[in-house]
């Protein structure tokens, strides 16, 4: 970073498992997303918490203005998901879908968006992963087209 150069960036990635797997179980996610926030922290960012369920993840990282957010996404997961395969982790071969949700988020937003992260498994009982991702690009006002949405578990 460059002398006289002060930021503050907070960004929400959101993104699905592949063929709406719902294959992070349990028994594996803590060290996936360990593994994720490691990455994130490898490219100077700060991972503030990476959760999520079974078939997507939300990361939510104190954001570095010298990495695009395509190239993070990218290596993010790339990156898992070669850890993913090599350690056997899922039945079959991993991937993640193509495609991401960013969002944004002020300082005084970093608690409420670590705590819906924290509580997601609460969350997904009571709203599907695609209402929650409409929600958001609806709260965020992004203009989007059905067709390039998420291969979600809800349509079948």
């Amino acid at each position: 970073m460059k002398p006289g150069a002060f930021t503050q960036l907070y960004l929400q990635l959101v993104f699905a498992v592949k063929n709406r797997d719902a294959v992070l179980h349990k028994d594996i996610r803590a060290r996936v997303f360990e593994y994720m926030s490691g990455i994130i922290t490898n490219m100077n960012h700060k991972s503030i918490i990476v959760g999520g369920v079974a078939d997507h993840v939300h990361v939510f990282i104190g954001w570095n203005p010298t990495q695009s957010v395509s190239d993070t996404v990218h290596d993010i997961k790339r990156n898992s998901s070669l850890f993913i395969n090599e350690e056997r982790l899922c039945h079959g071969h991993f991937e993640w879908q193509a495609g991401y949700g960013g969002f944004s988020y002020g300082r005084s937003q970093v608690e409420n968006v670590y705590n819906y992260i924290l509580n997601q498994e609460q969350h997904h009982k009571k709203v599907t992963f695609r209402d929650e991702y409409i929600e958001f690009l609806k709260r965020f006002e992004i203009e989007y087209d059905e067709r390039f949405l998420f291969k979600f578990m809800d349509n079948i």
